[in-house]
């Protein structure tokens, strides 16, 4: 799909200047070169446009708000002072398997001050001995370059950022988080227990007697029942003998 059609198509009948979001990765880029995105893109801080073949950011519009920039796995070995005309609030570039080979197309990049992060892995530029410690001096505004900062620790991801920055605000806002009230509760009622314990232990007793006299009761009152219903039995058996001795009388 040409780039023009999937700029229409990831508008979703909003306007260009709603977009804050734009993601072109592998449509079709015709002679190399950016075409469809203008100027009224003017709200956008996220653009991607990885794996297009674009060589050339000569038709890149004005992004005064564009943050983040992917250009992966495109074809691009130069020109990126344009980058500086019209991105000048960029704070991550990804050039990741693009065609730049010194440290001179690099170096366009000094004036992008607001620039913490660049990713250049799997270009020709890595196979310069000391690479990164050239990178780091040349750009001394990155702290991340391919993803780790010069003591190779590796850059925290922007969502896990935001989520502790969430649970941080939560615990503040709440007081002690939910498990520690639950634990609180639970020596409360510990304490409550260990106070009136000999209480419990008189209560239980008297509890368990009692029931062991409810089962006599139970008991004695079975075999009542039993005395009663072989009592009936023998009385019905004399009733219907003392019939048939009747009966052979009268015969």
């Amino acid at each position: 799909m040409e780039m023009k059609k999937r700029i229409n198509l990831e508008l979703r009948n909003r306007a260009s200047e709603e977009v804050t979001e734009l993601v072109l990765d592998n449509c079709l880029c015709v002679n190399g070169e950016i075409e469809g995105l203008n100027d009224t893109f003017k709200e956008l801080e996220f653009l991607s446009m990885a794996n297009l073949a674009l060589s050339s950011l000569a038709q890149l519009p004005s992004l005064n708000k564009l943050q983040k920039l992917e250009l992966s796995d495109d074809a691009i070995s130069g020109g990126l002072e344009v980058l500086v005309e019209k991105c000048t609030n960029l704070t991550y570039l990804n050039l990741s398997g693009n065609r730049i080979k010194d440290l001179s197309t690099v170096e366009a990049l000094q004036n992008l001050k607001n620039l913490k992060s660049l990713d250049i892995f799997n270009c020709e530029i890595t196979n310069l001995e000391d690479y990164q410690e050239s990178i780091f001096e040349l750009l001394q505004q990155i702290t991340y370059l391919d993803g780790y900062n010069q003591e190779d620790n590796e850059a925290p991801d922007s969502e896990e950022e935001d989520d502790e920055d969430g649970d941080e605000d939560d615990e503040d806002e709440a007081g002690l988080p939910e498990r520690y009230e639950e634990e609180e509760e639970e020596d409360e009622a510990g304490s409550e227990l260990g106070e009136g314990e000999e209480v419990g232990l008189s209560y239980l007793i008297k509890e368990e007697i009692q029931d062991e006299e409810d089962d006599d009761d139970y008991v004695e009152d079975g075999e009542e029942e039993e005395e009663e219903e072989e009592e009936g039995l023998q009385g019905e058996k004399r009733k219907r003998d003392a019939d048939d001795e009747g009966e052979e009388e009268e015969d």
